[in-house]
C-alpha cells in the first residue's frame, strides 16, 4: 500500500512542485498580510502557513487543500488579542481551540457546516471583506496615527472607525498611497480575463509581482526621491537568524495562566467554531474544483486542522483553516496531489531561514493593496446582487448578517443572521406545506410535505374558507409525517363538518410511518375502499 501511494505522488511531482512554487509566491504575502491585519507579530503568519503545509498537508484528507491562516479569522484574532491583553493568551486560546476542532471530528461533526444557511455563511464572509477594507485602507495611505491599534472594528463603534477612515484620508502619505494604488491596478490587471489568457503571464502570481514592485519602488524612490518613499515603520520586520539555531529564538509560547480566565474559552469556543465552517465550506470548494473529482472526509479534516491549531498555537502561530485562495491557486497551477501543498510549506521554510533580510524590504502598503484586494472579493457587489435576485428569503439573511456583523461582533451578528435565516426557513415552510385548491363547492385541502404544529394557524385558516353544503377531499398522500395537532385540528374538523352538511373524504391521514389512528375515527376516516 505504501509503495503504491510513493508511486502515486512520485508521478505527479512534475506538477506539484511548480504548483507548490506558485501557491508559496501567493502564501508569502498574505501570511504576513493577515497577521498584519490581526494586530499579531508577522511573523507568527509565517509559522501558521509553515505548519499548514508542512504538517496538516499529511494530515489532512484532501489531497488538494492548502491550510494557512485566513482573512476570515483576522478580526476574531484581532479582537481576542486586544479582549485578553495578550499575544500569548491567543495562542491559548487557539490551542484549546484545536482540541475542541479534534473533539469535533472524533463525533464525526463534519456535517455541521450542512446546517448553516448559505446565505448567512456569505454575509459573514462579506462582512469580513468589508471589515478588511475599511481598516486596511489606513495602512494602504501610511496614515501614521493608531497604527498598531487601527485594526480594532470590533471593539469601536462603526462611528468612530468610519471616522478614522475619514482621518486616514487627511494623513495621506504620498510614497505609501503610490505603492498601494499602483500594487491594487496591478492586482485588477491581472485578474483579468485577457491576462489569464496569457501563458507567460499565468504562471506569475499577481500578490509577487505587487511585492515586486513595491519593493523595486521603495528602493528606487528611497535613492533618487527620499520625500516619496516610505520609511522603516512601513516595513517588513522579521526577526534575522544570523546562524540557523536563531530561527527557534523567534517561536513564542501560550500563557497557561489564562487558564483560569473564562474569556479565554469563548474565544476559543468562537475560533473553533468560525475556523470549522470556514475549512468545510473550502473544502467543499476544492471538491469541486478537483479536476479528478476526490471527496474529501469532513471530519478526517477537522482533525486535522485540530492537531494544525494545537501545534501552531504551541510555537506561536495564528489560528487557521483550509484557505480556498491557496487551494484553488494550486489546483490553477496544476497541483494534483498534497505534495503540492506540502512543497509551499517547505519553500516558506528556507525564505525564512534564509530570506528574512530581503522579506524585510517589502513595504506594508503592498500588504495592505492585496487584503484591500481579499476584501473586495469577499465583498463583491455582485454577491450583493446576486442575493438579491435569489429573493428576500436570501437576501435578507445576507444582508442583516453583514449589517449585524458590522454593528456588533462576528459571533452576535452571525446569531442574529441564523436567527433571520431560520425565521424565513419557517416561513417557507408555513406557506407551502399545505395549500387549498377550490373549485365552485368542490375543496382540496393538500399536504404538500410532512405538517407540523407550526402549520396548525395556516390549516384553521383554510378550514375557516370551506363554505356550507360542499365537498372536500383532504390529501395526505405526500406528507410522511403529521403532527398530533393538525390531527386533532382535522378530527375536530370532521365532528363538526355534517352540521354544515359538508362531506369530506381523507386520503391517507394515518399512513404507517406517520401516527397512529384514533380508533374513536374509525368509521369517519376510513377510505371508501378500505
Amino acid at each position: 500500500m505504501i509503495h503504491k501511494h510513493t508511486q502515486y505522488y512520485i508521478r505527479h511531482l512534475k506538477d506539484d512542485i511548480p504548483a507548490g512554487l506558485v501557491v508559496f509566491l501567493v502564501a508569502l504575502p498574505l501570511c504576513l498580510g493577515i497577521a498584519l491585519a490581526s494586530g499579531a507579530p508577522l511573523f507568527s503568519g509565517l509559522i501558521t502557513g509553515l505548519v499548514g503545509g508542512l504538517i496538516v498537508s499529511w494530515l489532512s484528507g484532501s489531497q488538494l487543500a492548502v491550510s494557512g491562516p485566513a482573512a476570515g479569522l483576522t478580526v476574531i484574532v484581532f479582537n481576542a488579542i486586544e479582549t485578553l491583553g495578550s499575544f500569548q493568551g491567543l495562542l491559548l486560546a487557539c490551542v484549546l481551540a484545536g482540541i475542541i476542532q479534534l473533539a469535533l471530528g472524533y463525533l464525526r461533526a463534519g456535517i455541521i457546516g450542512a446546517f448553516f444557511p448559505s446565505a448567512v455563511i456569505e454575509g459573514m464572509l462579506a462582512a469580513i471583506g468589508l471589515i478588511l477594507i475599511i481598516k486596511q485602507i489606513p495602512h494602504a495611505t501610511g496614515y501614521h496615527s493608531s497604527y498598531e491599534g487601527d485594526e480594532s472594528y470590533m471593539k469601536e463603534t462603526a462611528r468612530s472607525s468610519f471616522m478614522e477612515l475619514v482621518d486616514a484620508f487627511g494623513g495621506i502619505s504620498p510614497g505609501s498611497t503610490v505603492i498601494s494604488g499602483v500594487a491594487l491596478l496591478l492586482l485588477i490587471l491581472w485578474s483579468m480575463p485577457w491576462f489569464k489568457k496569457q501563458k507567460l503571464l499565468k504562471l506569475i502570481p499577481g500578490p509577487l509581482v505587487v511585492v515586486l514592485w513595491g519593493v523595486g519602488y521603495n528602493l528606487a524612490a528611497t535613492k533618487f526621491a527620499p520625500a516619496w518613499s516610505v520609511g522603516a515603520e512601513h516595513l517588513v520586520s522579521l526577526p534575522v537568524p544570523e546562524k540557523t539555531t536563531d530561527f527557534f529564538n523567534n517561536f513564542m509560547f501560550p500563557d497557561f495562566s489564562y487558564l483560569t480566565n473564562p474569556q479565554v474559552y469563548v474565544v476559543a469556543i468562537t475560533i473553533a467554531i468560525i475556523a470549522s465552517l470556514e475549512t468545510l465550506l473550502s473544502l467543499e470548494a476544492t471538491d469541486k474544483l478537483d479536476p479528478f473529482k476526490r471527496i474529501a472526509p469532513t471530519n478526517r479534516e477537522l482533525k486535522a486542522q485540530g492537531i494544525g491549531n494545537i501545534i501552531s498555537g504551541l510555537i506561536g502561530g495564528l489560528p487557521m483553516t483550509a484557505v480556498i485562495v491557496r487551494s484553488a491557486a494550486s489546483i490553477n497551477a496544476g497541483g494534483r496531489t498534497r505534495i503540492s501543498c506540502f512543497t509551499h510549506g517547505l519553500f516558506l521554510l528556507l525564505s525564512v531561514l534564509f530570506l528574512a533580510y530581503y522579506l524585510n524590504y517589502i513595504p506594508l502598503p503592498c500588504l495592505a493593496a492585496i487584503l484591500l484586494h481579499t476584501g473586495y472579493k469577499l465583498a463583491n457587489p455582485g454577491l450583493f446582487s446576486h442575493f438579491y435576485h435569489k429573493g428576500m428569503s436570501q437576501f435578507m439573511p445576507f444582508a442583516i448578517t453583514v449589517l449585524a456583523i458590522l454593528i456588533t461582533d462576528l459571533l452576535k451578528g452571525m446569531a442574529i443572521g441564523m436567527v433571520i435565516g431560520l425565521f424565513f426557513v419557517v416561513k417557507a415552510n408555513y406557506s407551502a406545506a399545505i395549500t387549498l385548491i377550490q373549485d365552485g363547492s368542490h375543496y382540496v385541502l393538500k399536504f404538500n410535505k410532512d405538517v407540523s404544529f407550526l402549520n396548525k394557524a395556516l390549516l384553521r385558516k383554510f378550514i375557516l374558507r370551506i363554505q356550507e353544503n360542499s365537498s372536500v377531499v383532504i390529501d395526505a398522500s405526500n406528507a410522511k409525517f403529521i403532527d398530533h395537532d393538525i390531527v386533532e385540528l382535522i378530527e375536530d374538523f370532521l365532528v363538526q363538518a355534517p352540521d354544515d352538511n359538508i362531506s369530506v373524504e381523507v386520503i391517507d391521514l394515518y399512513g404507517k410511518e406517520k401516527i397512529k389512528k384514533h380508533e374513536s375515527l374509525v368509521v369517519l376516516n376510513e377510505r371508501a375502499d378500505a
